[in-house]
């Protein structure tokens, strides 16, 4: 059994940061990619960011990147995402992802989810 369990989000104002977390517990966490999806109402979920196992390679989605960072601390079993300088266009239900592996070129998802936390960007 593979669980993920977000936190961090919350309501911030444009320009401002937070951190999201993503606890996982259940299997080997070291040797795995990570990553977050995003889902904003009536749109389709989207890749947002992905870190690689032992935290040798990052990649973001264009629409975040050199505003987000994500990363992994493998003591803790847990991969962040660093959100700064948020826009409202962030807003939405951000979703912690585990593949088996890795992700394809697209970033397709992977086979585990968290239940996400909401993050909510005011102008």
């Amino acid at each position: 059994q593979v669980q993920l369990v977000e936190s961090g989000g919350g309501l911030v104002q444009a320009g401002g940061s937070l951190r999201l977390s993503c606890a996982a517990s259940g299997r080997t966490f070291d040797d795995y990619a990570m990553g977050w999806f995003r889902q904003a109402p009536g749109k389709e979920r989207e890749f947002v960011a992905a870190v690689s196992a032992q935290n040798v390679n990052s990649y973001y989605a264009d629409s975040v990147k050199g505003r987000f960072a994500c990363s992994r601390d493998d003591a803790k079993n847990t991969v962040y995402l660093q959100m700064n300088n948020l826009k409202p266009e962030d807003t939405a239900v951000y979703y912690c992802n585990a593949p088996v592996g890795y992700y394809n070129d697209n970033f397709a998802p992977g086979t585990y989810w968290g239940q996400g936390t909401q993050v909510t960007v005011s102008s």
